[in-house]
């Protein structure tokens, strides 16, 4: 699928197995997200601009690379996406973050922002919208639109699972949006859950019901 991609790497495909097992504790749980995140961000953040600089050694000038371009700037949808900051922050600490909240009008059944917090320079950055769990894809594509609405041209979409049908959904809403997940499941049942999945991201992160 264009614009899509899965992770076959042994280390996120043996994590995310550890992630869907129900008897994995919310201490374990959170730490594996937070793990994944980070591993998924080598991959996410492969095609960053580099520019040669001189840097002098102990005993030289070295000619070497650094990243250069568009600022980075990590937005997760509350309150799942929360669990995968850390790690993408152990990896890119000078990144900013930004939050977006959504919930479902019970009349409408469409996605309402209640909180939209970004960088000022937001428009000047490559963003990262973390959400664990893409399933319809209504929510991941309502916040991508508040995102686009603030001016933001460049967004990655990074989740752990994704159902196939939350991918169309993306692709069909914004075409110009990578979407980066470690598993894609088949299906949803009738609440709106991934089938197999691993339940409720948010739930199992902070330990409620």
């Amino acid at each position: 699928m264009e614009n899509v991609f899965i992770f076959d790497h042994p280390l996120i495909q043996h994590k995310i197995s550890l992630l869907r097992d129900k008897n994995t504790d919310t201490k374990e749980f959170r730490e594996l997200v937070s793990e994944i995140a980070m591993l998924m961000g080598y991959e996410v953040t492969r095609n960053m601009p580099l520019k040669e600089v001189e840097i002098e050694t102990p005993v030289g000038i070295a000619k070497t690379k650094v990243i250069s371009g568009k600022k980075l700037g990590i937005v997760p949808i509350l309150r799942a996406g929360l669990g995968m900051v850390d790690g993408m922050l152990n990896l890119l600490p000078m990144a900013k973050v930004g939050h977006i909240g959504l919930y479902r009008d019970p009349e409408t059944l469409q996605p309402v922002e209640y909180y939209c917090k970004l960088p000022v320079d937001v428009e000047e950055r490559e963003i990262v919208v973390l959400d664990p769990m893409l399933a319809t894809g209504g929510s991941a594509s309502a916040a991508i639109q508040f995102i686009k609405n603030r001016g933001v041209k460049n967004i990655k979409l990074m989740c752990l699972i994704a159902a196939k049908s939350g991918i169309e959904r993306i692709r069909a809403d914004h075409p110009d949006v990578s979407i980066y997940c470690a598993a894609v499941d088949e299906k949803l049942n009738d609440h709106a859950y991934i089938i197999p999945g691993l339940g409720d991201a948010g739930d199992r992160l902070f330990g409620t019901k």
